[in-house]
């Protein structure tokens, strides 16, 4: 099967199913993950699809516009370092970084069915319930203050942390912490 032809049968298949995932893509267009990966960043990059933690869904006109900005703090949001949240109905929402998705992830709370971040060695999509969140680092990404790095593997964040200073957390005292520096700290702002 030529690309062109398979991505028009990927696009057949999320129009059809909604919520899909690489794996099965993969199995039934006989071909890898990561092929179908790369076939995915065009539909991606155009807005026909939105990724999820090991799938895809199909993406509404509206969900398309919604997540061209932070929903927390209305910043741009950059993809590597972008925090979703899965919420009921397959909506989801996006913050440019983990900061701000950590915060909108407090508000929303049970609401939220599963929730997806960066790994910022690999550039991968990770879990964030099982993702380990390094806060107070001396490395500056960018993006909103206090900051907060994602890693998959909590060896991979003790390591950083050892270079580059901070602290390592778990997804529920991460969110904590960084709600209280917010209300704490004047210093800190979007």
């Amino acid at each position: 099967m030529l690309p062109v032809e398979r991505l028009h049968r990927i696009k057949e298949i999320i129009q059809a199913q909604k919520n899909v995932k690489i794996a099965d893509l993969s199995r039934e267009l006989g071909v890898s993950e990561m092929t179908i990966h790369r076939d995915l960043k065009q539909l991606v990059d155009e807005g026909t699809v939105i990724k999820t933690f090991g799938g895809v869904s199909l993406a509404t006109k509206d969900q398309f516009e919604l997540h061209t900005l932070c929903i927390y703090c209305n910043k741009s949001i950059h993809e590597k370092l972008a925090y979703r949240l899965i919420l009921p109905n397959n909506k989801t929402e996006i913050a440019c970084c983990a900061h701000c998705g950590l915060l909108r992830h407090r508000q929303l709370g049970d609401e939220v069915t599963q929730a997806i971040c960066y790994d910022f060695f690999r550039q991968t999509t990770i879990s964030a319930q099982l993702a380990a969140f390094v806060l107070d680092t001396s490395i500056d990404i960018g993006c909103c203050q206090p900051q907060v790095l994602t890693f998959e593997w909590r060896e991979h964040a003790d390591k950083f942390v050892r270079g580059f200073g901070g602290s390592v957390h778990s997804l529920d005292d991460a969110i904590e912490i960084v709600f209280t520096k917010m209300t704490d700290d004047s210093n800190c702002h979007n």
